[in-house]
């Protein structure tokens, strides 16, 4: 595939993957808009969201399975498609909350069910193995880019309606419709499948469904799944320090919320750098995910270690730290699977199993320190948080650098059955 057509297919795949998640999480950006134009409570809302993820967390198996025996690009292209019909829907029935449930419950189909292990596959295809934390890195670069650029859109269309409330809401919700259609087409034509087929050379590495059970036996993607839950964990939780800088360090919230979102949008651009870190320097994925979360542990003991004479704006300057590396590491954390062993034909059932693991911190970590900070102190809680990421990411450290002699270990033996003097010797 040529520079020309890798990097095209990887800026459509990060548009695809950015935009495609606009309405679920369309609370976000219209949250009190899509109270009022559905006339519902906070509660509704959530339970929205909550019905969502549910069924996000059943599809991630299926889903990954059936995304080993589709084509990518029909698979992604499909997806994207069924939510902007899906978007249609939704701003058609605004007024019906059971309605508004079960498109909820159908964006799970359209956005997580194949969808998200063809696309993590789809990206890890496009390029050599050399390549995959830079690819994976310039994907979440454009996904954030894609994701600001289509809430901008949207929100564009929500202030051209005036002051009709519902009709603002539904254009804005019919606009992110239009823009997964568009990205849709683009991802047809410019995603070349003959170039992503998977090449298998051995019987026992095409796939069959028996291979979901035999992954599950396979330790090493039960290992897999923890090191995308701990690079998943800090990237999602570094968010921690917007209420950390103004209850204990006492800065403006508007202060704060600038940090976060450099924190949130701007460090997206630091994913293509920590995939050159891994791809160039490293050489490996595994060896910088091991550095990038001793890096990020260390740096959440430091904030605790913070002299207490240090100014409130050095203290927030200092959390932007965590956050870019984080940031670095996420956004290569799926191209471990380069290094496991696991075969490229099912990489998309792999991808399916790890993400129930994988995320997780979504629900469990934001209950455990939802409880610490309602039942602690302030101070003794946010130190309670750091500790536990810190600790995550000493087992992160310790899972990689695991991964990463066993990768070592196969690719000798390979090397060893290849040569039959080796093997003699």
């Amino acid at each position: 595939m040529s520079k020309w057509k890798k990097y095209a297919a990887i800026v459509a795949l990060g548009f695809a993957g950015g935009t495609i998640y606009l309405l679920p999480y369309i609370r976000y950006t219209f949250y009190d808009a899509q109270i009022a134009a559905q006339g519902i409570t906070n509660t509704q809302s959530s339970l929205m969201l909550t019905v969502y993820t549910i069924v996000n967390m059943i599809m991630y198996i299926p889903g990954g399975i059936l995304a080993d025996k589709f084509k990518p690009k029909k698979a992604i292209a499909i997806s994207l498609v069924a939510t902007g019909l899906l978007s249609f829907l939704y701003a058609m029935t605004l007024h019906s909350f059971a309605m508004s449930l079960i498109i909820w419950a159908g964006l799970s189909f359209s956005t997580a069910f194949v969808f998200w292990s063809a696309l993590m596959k789809a990206v890890g295809l496009v390029g050599d193995e050399d390549q995959q934390g830079f690819l994976y890195g310039l994907y979440y670069a454009f996904n954030g880019l894609s994701a600001a650029i289509g809430g901008a859109i949207a929100l564009a269309a929500y202030n051209s309606a005036g002051d009709d409330l519902v009709a603002a809401f539904s254009r804005a919700v019919n606009t992110e419709g239009v823009i997964v259609i568009v990205v849709a087409i683009a991802v047809w034509f410019f995603l070349d499948e003959s170039k992503m087929e998977v090449k298998v050379t051995r019987e026992e590495d095409k796939f069959s469904f028996k291979h979901a059970v035999v992954l599950l036996k396979n330790p090493i993607l039960w290992i897999f799944s923890f090191v995308v839950l701990v690079g998943y964990g800090f990237y999602s939780n570094v968010s921690y320090f917007t209420p950390y800088l103004t209850e204990i360090q006492g800065i403006p919230e508007s202060s704060a919320a600038a940090f976060a979102l450099i924190r949130t949008y701007v460090f997206l651009l630091l994913a293509p750098v920590g995939g050159l870190i891994a791809d160039k320097l490293c050489h490996s994925t595994t060896k910088w995910l091991t550095i990038a979360y001793l890096i990020i542990a260390l740096t959440f003991i430091g904030v605790m270690a913070l002299p207490s004479t240090t100014s409130p704006t050095a203290a927030s300057i200092y959390t932007l730290l965590p956050g870019a590396v984080a940031m670095m590491a996420y956004g290569v954390v799926f191209s471990t699977l380069s290094e496991t062993g696991i075969s490229p034909a099912m990489r998309g059932t792999a991808i399916g199993l790890a993400s129930i693991i994988g995320y997780l911190p979504d629900t469990v970590y934001s209950m455990i320190f939802g409880h610490w900070l309602d039942n602690m102190e302030a101070a003794a809680a946010y130190r309670t948080i750091f500790i536990f990421l810190a600790a995550s990411g000493v087992i992160g450290a310790i899972l990689t650098m695991y991964i990463n002699r066993k990768n070592k270990q196969r690719l000798e033996a390979e090397a060893a059955m290849a040569d039959p003097d080796a093997m003699v010797e």
